[in-house]
């Protein structure tokens, strides 16, 4: 069945299969990996199902690092597609493949570093009324990679109220210092203006979420003043409902290293994790 047509991933990696993978050890591209956490933390790994939702600045870098870490099952969710604009700090963005959808970008990037890869991709836009479709039970972690306010609200509120594991990127815009990047809950965090609107979000609709986040204690920083910067940037695809958004200043590193770290935790969660994975209790 190809990718993104399925309603869930076209089935975990058997045993079998994975003993495959592990036979020859010289030729295998998870040996570093493997030694780090050993066969049966690999085995974990490749029964695990994650999502990653949004494959901008953060969601590329983390959709990548979990395939390289040994991740089985992967969905990538995105409705846009990539521009000129994002090829100072998206890993899948190049010179050569403008206006080519994002999760295709990240299907052919994706495959080409591990082609036994369950790959599930959804070009598709995420709100209330895509959530059943696109986050489903079978994940064992959601990385929420939204750049927008209500998406990432309805993404979050849809994973709490199913016991969904997710780690949710706050803004990465406008940022420079790396080491000002936190991991906390929701309502233990400062300075992040798009935390504070989250905050505000969940309370005034009476709400109860406070997932975990990726933010940081940086002040956001304000563009340079010259006349020819855009003041909006469109939405593009299908998916587009009349909202334009601001643009705001990014650099090469900042989203990457979020996305880098997202996948970290995510990845470590699951290597802890001793059940429901794959739809199973491990030991």
């Amino acid at each position: 069945m190809r990718a993104g047509q399925a309603d869930h991933f076209p089935g975990r990696r058997t045993d079998l299969q994975i003993d495959q993978q592990l036979n020859n050890m010289n030729e295998n591209i998870f040996l570093r990996s493997i030694m780090l956490y050993g066969k049966a933390g690999f085995e974990r790994l490749q029964k695990a199902n994650v999502a990653v939702v949004g494959m901008g600045g953060v969601g590329s870098y983390a959709a990548e690092a979990l395939v390289r870490a040994g991740i089985g099952g992967l969905r990538i969710i995105d409705c846009d597609v990539i521009k000129a604009t994002d090829v100072n700090r998206q890993l899948i963005a190049h010179s050569n493949n403008l206006d080519t959808p994002k999760v295709e970008a990240g299907r052919e990037r994706l495959l080409a570093i591990n082609p036994n890869l369950q790959l599930d991709v959804r070009h598709a836009f995420f709100h209330f009324d895509t959530a059943d479709e696109l986050i489903t039970p079978d994940l064992n972690f959601v990385v929420d990679a939204i750049d927008s306010l209500n998406p990432k609200a309805a993404l979050i509120q849809h994973c709490t109220e199913r016991n969904l594991r997710i780690i949710s990127a706050l803004g990465a815009s406008c940022r420079t210092d790396p080491f000002a990047i936190r991991i906390d809950k929701l309502n233990k965090t400062g300075v992040c203006p798009l935390a504070r609107a989250l905050r505000r979000h969940f309370r005034s609709r009476k709400i109860t979420a406070d997932p975990l986040v990726l933010y940081s204690t940086e002040p956001p920083i304000t563009a340079c003043e010259e006349d020819d910067f855009p003041e909006n940037v469109e939405s593009t695809g299908p998916y587009v409902r009349g909202r334009t958004r601001r643009a705001l200043p990014s650099i090469s590193t900042l989203p990457g290293i979020i996305g880098l770290m997202a996948a970290n935790f995510v990845i470590f969660e699951i290597l802890k994790d001793s059940k429901n994975v794959g739809g199973e209790k491990t030991s």
